[in-house]
Formats: structure tokens, C-alpha cells, sequence
């Protein structure tokens, strides 16, 4: 710590008759960092829903550096922990007593198995928040990764033990809930917000209304709760046994009903063992996603069903993608032809023990898709590049416009569109499409405007367009706006655009490109998209 900082005391607050002693950092802010809302999830409470905590045996506890991440895939020990469950508070400097600021609490991305809350650097939020005169504080969080915050499978399913990331969230949301005012923040005045994995499991848990008793808003860059092929736990046992066959210490027991006992006994380099090694083995691209875990849980049933019953939280919302998410999910090594892009499609869309009737609509489904999205470089993503195909396979731009829509422009639409159709809902949205790239020394065109490239504009990080600055001040001005007043257009910060809630009778989002910030008509890949959202059983939404 420099000369002039030790010169000031650091930031105080007591939690539960313990004081956290953070420190000061530079933009007149203070940071307090890994603050457990959770006992440590280890031995007998590995696979056990998190056990909330905010009664410590220390006096003073040092809150001047984050936790360590989650344990996770390709780390070491000496990089991530199980006990991980912990929360960081960004804030100005000097704050009374009472100033009860809204809140951002902030959900990482990374897969659902990497990740942490320390990756994003939001001191130029929180600085400008100040500046524009809507200060917030910042709040963000680790929750549990891979295998031990999503198991799967039949025994998971049977020991209650489905979603556990999820729960972990709902732990640190009480835990703001309960003392975010100590630190000078309003429990009233919380936004969930989150990019890709995080988003994915704020919208999941907006689709219970018992949310509304913790967050009054939510903001969500490419991810809607529907975004991973959303399944029941039974469907991923391959994976499971994959994990525990991975173990050296439970190895014999791959395949049985009876794994639990036996990865709770074993020690945490076996555990990570078997992290790394069953997620090199597996064959979907992201194993670990959050599942179906029915009546009484924190993921009932398919969000197409949910809305359907008008099982939701009443909470108004910002959300958006970017213009060519499926660039990062695409296998630029893959040779695409007709029969590879069918292949792909079956493998990711089939379930265990298909009916015949249900195989031949999922055919059918599989040859509509094709027909919707033909090998054509020109109509592929990235978007708006003509023939180019980047020295690729022309289908690998085929394949990036499917995983573009199916997984989160469908899904975006469908929330926005569910929505405006139940005014009587009172909930409000705002939709955007992102289309302003990252810096092209870092990302090669083929990736055109990447997934959650927004996110990295909002926290201003090293792998912005310089030449693109000021979209990312107007973005911020949105987003700090909302999180203050449930609307993106206060009229303070910079002069931008009025942007228009999401109706029934006005579907319009905004385009959010550097010299070109605007609204525009919610219909572009109208026939696509309408396909895709009036099948929700076949696309796992």
C-alpha cells in the first residue's frame, strides 16, 4: 500500500459482531473482499445446499482481498478453493451512514464451471455512477462450479442436491438483503445483473415470484433462462458417471446409484482430478448446465411452461445480445458440410429413448432448420460479411448463425415477446442488440461481434475497440440509469437516445453500435426465430 493510502484509515463496517476492515482504493472508492454469506461447503456439506452464514467467530476479520475462486476446471489448488463461498462490496468513498444506494449484485459468467467474482473490475461503474450522480454499490459473488455446484443425474436428483450454484446465489441474495445497508447500499433498490452463465441463472431465478422479495430489477447480457439446452437431471448421467469414473477414489463406482458417499469422503485432489479430467472427456460443450429439478425447486419446469401458467416474478428488465453470439460456440476447425451441421444438431437436440413418433418431429425439426438456415456464407455469422469465410469451412458461418439464435436471440425475443403479450403483468423490458466489436488486435474477424462483447464495454476492460469508447459511456449511462430508477432514461450522463420499453403494439430494441445508436424493429431473422420459439419441447426451451 502506497504512502498516501496508509495515510487514511481503512473502511470499517461491523457485520453480526465482527468487523471487516476493507480498504481504500484509487476513485475515492473502499472494497471489502471475501465476506462468507455461506459456511465453507466441505465434507459433509460437499453436495449439500449452502448453509447461510453471517455470524463469524473472528472480531476482526481482514476484508481487503477477494476470496479465492470456486474449485473449477483447468486450475490448481493454489488458484481455487471449495471454500469459496464469498462476496465482494465495491462503494465510494465516505459514505453516510444512511445512504442507502441502489445495488448492482453481480453474477459471473464462465460456463457454469469456470469463473470468478473477482474477474470483472467494476471501479469504472462505480466511478461513474458518482460522476452521473446516481451512485450505486457493487456487489459480487463466487458460487460452487462443474460437478459440485450443478451435479446430475438420477442420485443427485434423488438427494435433493440438483441447482446447487443457483442456491448458493439465493444465499448471498439474502445475505445483501440482510446487511448490504451496513455498507451503506438499499435492500429495496437491488439489481441482479450478469452476463452469459450469470444472466442465465438471474432469468432462471426471476422465474419464481419469491425473487420480488430481494431484487427489483435485472439486467442480462447474452443469456435468458432458457439459453442452455435445458434438460432433466436423468439426461446428463452420462456425464456424472463420467465424474465420478474420473475420481481415482470412487472410479469402481461409475454407473451405480450409490456415488455421493464416496465423493464426499474424498480428498480435494482427487475431486479437481476428476473436474479436469471429465471435462475434457465430455461431449457437450458445457456439461454442467442448470436442470429441470421439479416441484418445490428452484428450477420447476421449462420456462415456456412457467410463462405459460404466469409463474414469474413481476420484475422490469434490460436484456440483450450480441450480434454474433455463436462465433465463440462454433469449431473453426470443423468442416461443416450438410451432414456434420445435421449430426450436431441431432446430437444436441435428441434425449435418451426418443418414441418413434417424437424421432420423426425431431427429423423434421432438424430438415426445417436446415432449410432456414442454407449453406449460404452470405446469410451466416458473423453477420454482414458477405462471402467472406475467413479461410473456414463456408459452414462454419452456417453453424454460428444457428447457435446464435437458437440458444439466445430466440430466447431474448420469446421473454421480451411473453412479456409485452401480458400487459396485465405490469412488467416493463428493454431489448438491445449489440453491434460493436472487441479489439481487433485480440479477436480475428471471424469472430465478428462476439458473445457478451457488451460486458466487457460495460466494465471497460482492456479488450475494448479504443475507437469505441463512447458507446460503452452510453451503455453504462443505460444501465446506471435503470439500476437507479427502473428506466433506462433519467437524462442524466451523457446525452443518448430515448429508448422505448418492449410492447405488444411497439417491438423495437436498441441497436448499440459505435456512430450508429438506435432504435430498430425487433423483426430481423423473423422466419427463424418464429420456428424455433413454436417448438419449445423440440429446442429444450
Amino acid at each position: 500500500m502506497s504512502t498516501a493510502l496508509s495515510a487514511h484509515p481503512s473502511p470499517e463496517v461491523e457485520v453480526g459482531g465482527t468487523t471487516f476492515v476493507g480498504r481504500k482504493i484509487p476513485f475515492e472508492q473502499e472494497f471489502f473482499g471475501g465476506i462468507p454469506f455461506a459456511e465453507p461447503p466441505v465434507g459433509i456439506l460437499r453436495f449439500q445446499p449452502p448453509i447461510f452464514k453471517d455470524t463469524y467467530d473472528e472480531d476482526i476479520l481482514d476484508a481487503s482481498q477477494s476470496g479465492l475462486p470456486c474449485l473449477q476446471f483447468n486450475s490448481t489448488l493454489d488458484q481455487s478453493s471449495e471454500d469459496c463461498l464469498t462476496l465482494n462490496i465495491l462503494r465510494p468513498a465516505n459514505l453516510s451512514a444512511n445512504a442507502s444506494l441502489p445495488v448492482l449484485f453481480w453474477v459471473h459468467g464462465g460456463g457454469f464451471d469456470r469463473g470468478s467474482s473477482n474477474e470483472d473490475n467494476a471501479t469504472t461503474i462505480v466511478a461513474h455512477s458518482v460522476q452521473r450522480g446516481t451512485p450505486i454499490v457493487y456487489v459480487s459473488i463466487n458460487y460452487r462450479l462443474g460437478p459440485l455446484g450443478f451435479p446430475q443425474g438420477k442420485e443427485a436428483k434423488e438427494r435433493k442436491a440438483l441447482n446447487l450454484a443457483l442456491k448458493d446465489e439465493l444465499a448471498a441474495l439474502k445475505w445483501v438483503h440482510k446487511h448490504i445497508g451496513k455498507f451503506g447500499g438499499d435492500n429495496q433498490k437491488v439489481t441482479a445483473g450478469g452476463a452469459s452463465a450469470g444472466a442465465i441463472m438471474n432469468a432462471i431465478l426471476l422465474l419464481d415470484p419469491g425473487i420480488e422479495k430481494f431484487v427489483r430489477g435485472g439486467i442480462f447480457e447474452s443469456g435468458s433462462a432458457a439459453t442452455p439446452l435445458t434438460r432433466h437431471a436423468a439426461a446428463r448421467q452420462h456425464n456424472w458417471d463420467q465424474f465420478v469414473g474420473s475420481v481415482p477414489t470412487c472410479a469402481g463406482l461409475a454407473g451405480t446409484n450409490n456415488t455421493f458417499d464416496c465423493l464426499v469422503d474424498a480428498n480435494v485432489t482427487d475431486l479437481l482430478e476428476g473436474i479436469n479430467a471429465s471435462r475434457e472427456l465430455a461431449e457437450e460443450d458445457f456439461p454442467w448446465d442448470p436442470t429441470i429439478d421439479g416441484l418445490g425447486g428452484v428450477y420447476p419446469d421449462y420456462p415456456s411452461v412457467l410463462f405459460q401458467i404466469q409463474h414469474f416474478a413481476r420484475i422490469p428488465f434490460i436484456t440483450g445480445t450480441s450480434l454474433d453470439e455463436g462465433t465463440a460456440f462454433a469449431d473453426p476447425s470443423t468442416n461443416y458440410t450438410n451432414d456434420v451441421v445435421r449430426d450436431n444438431l441431432f446430437k444436441n437436440l435428441s434425449t435418451p429413448f426418443l418414441q418413434r413418433s417424437e424421432r420423426s418431429k425431431l427429423d423434421q425439426s432438424i430438415q426445417e432448420m436446415l432449410e432456414l438456415y442454407p449453406n449460404d456464407p452470405s446469410l451466416g455469422s458473423p453477420f454482414g460479411t458477405g462471402n467472406e469465410t475467413f479461410g473456414l469451412s463456408p459452414g462454419f458461418k452456417r453453424m454460428s448463425a444457428i447457435y446464435t439464435d437458437i440458444p439466445f436471440l430466440s430466447q431474448r425475443r420469446f421473454w421480451q415477446q411473453t412479456m409485452a403479450g401480458m400487459p396485465s403483468s405490469g412488467v416493463k423490458s428493454y431489448g438491445y442488440l449489440w453491434k460493436q466489436g472487441l479489439n481487433k488486435q485480440v479477436f480475428p474477424p471471424m469472430f465478428g461481434v462476439l458473445h457478451a462483447a457488451d460486458t466487457h464495454y460495460f466494465f471497460n476492460d482492456s479488450l475494448v475497440d479504443t475507437q469505441a469508447l463512447e458507446l460503452g459511456t452510453f451503455l453504462r449511462d443505460y444501465f446506471l440509469s435503470f439500476i437507479d430508477s427502473l428506466s433506462p432514461n433519467d437524462g442524466k450522463g451523457t446525452q443518448r437516445p430515448h429508448w422505448n420499453h418492449y410492447s405488444r403494439d411497439n417491438q423495437v430494441i436498441m441497436q448499440m453500435a459505435a456512430q450508429n445508436l438506435t432504435e430498430v424493429p425487433d423483426t430481423f431473422r423473423k422466419d427463424q426465430v418464429d420456428f424455433i420459439n413454436s417448438l419449445p419441447d423440440i429446442f429444450h426451451h
